[in-house]
């Protein structure tokens, strides 16, 4: 299988399986997401496994220990428009 590979507009770097992509448990939780956007960790998790969540999340705390909820949505907004181009 590959693996969609990228950085984000902030300078995270990942690599996503495309087994990850295709995974219709992913699609469930994207689909719930609208009504309830605290399954944004599923999201991560379902998309980037355990290991990179926790990158991303150490890639974006600030100062303070805080992670951006705005942050890590926008880094999740890159990943997926970076994913469409590719398969246009």
């Amino acid at each position: 299988m590959n693996n969609l590979t990228g950085i984000t507009k902030s300078g995270f770097t990942y690599s996503i399986s495309e087994k990850n992509l295709n995974n219709y448990e992913l699609v469930e939780v994207l689909g719930e997401m609208e009504s309830n956007p605290l399954l944004l960790p599923k999201v991560l998790r379902l998309l980037l496994g355990n290991d990179q969540t926790e990158k991303l999340k150490n890639h974006l705390r600030d100062d303070d220990g805080v992670i951006s909820t705005e942050k890590i949505t926008n880094e999740l907004q890159d990943i997926f428009q970076a994913q469409a181009r590719l398969k246009k």
